[in-house]
């Protein structure tokens, strides 16, 4: 596990909060989708997708769950059916670790870095959600050739 300490600006997102089951987050992501291509803020414009883990989906009631879908925008999201709003991603320091292969596994990852990695160190976990930065995603692209950033906040 190759685990980078790197510091970053806040991020401006356009994000849909994803409240409910971790099963039906695609149907969350699909609405997203739809949004981005409707409002021009696609990835193609070169705007990086994320995503905000606010909780965890193994450690919570499914019911609890929340996730926020988000893109990078430098505009100001007006109201929309789509019910997506205007967000942050915290500046500060955060533990990054790059993941490659399926989404389906990458909470190995994250668990590994609760579990392995911040015991073993003199670092501690800031009261900040861990974000995801996927740098390849879309349909053409395929699950074992995904790569994604998983950022750590750190105090």
């Amino acid at each position: 596990m190759i685990i980078n300490i790197v510091n970053i600006k806040a991020i401006q997102v356009a994000a849909l909060e994803h409240l409910g089951a971790s099963e039906k987050l695609e149907q969350s992501i699909e609405t997203f989708r739809e949004w981005r291509i409707e409002s021009g803020c696609s990835p193609v414009s070169k705007k990086r997708t994320f995503g905000i883990a606010h909780s965890n989906p193994e450690a919570r009631p499914m019911q609890k769950f929340h996730f926020d879908i988000c893109g990078e925008v430098d505009v100001t999201i007006p109201d929309n059916a789509y019910g997506v709003m205007n967000k942050e991603i915290p500046a500060g320091r955060y533990a990054k670790l790059r993941h490659n292969g399926s989404l389906d596994s990458i909470n190995l990852k994250v668990n590994a870095i609760y579990r392995n990695w911040l015991p073993s160190t003199q670092e501690c976990k800031r009261d900040s959600p861990i974000f995801f930065e996927y740098l390849n995603i879309g349909d053409e692209v395929p699950d074992n050739e995904l790569i994604t950033d998983i950022y750590f906040p750190l105090k």
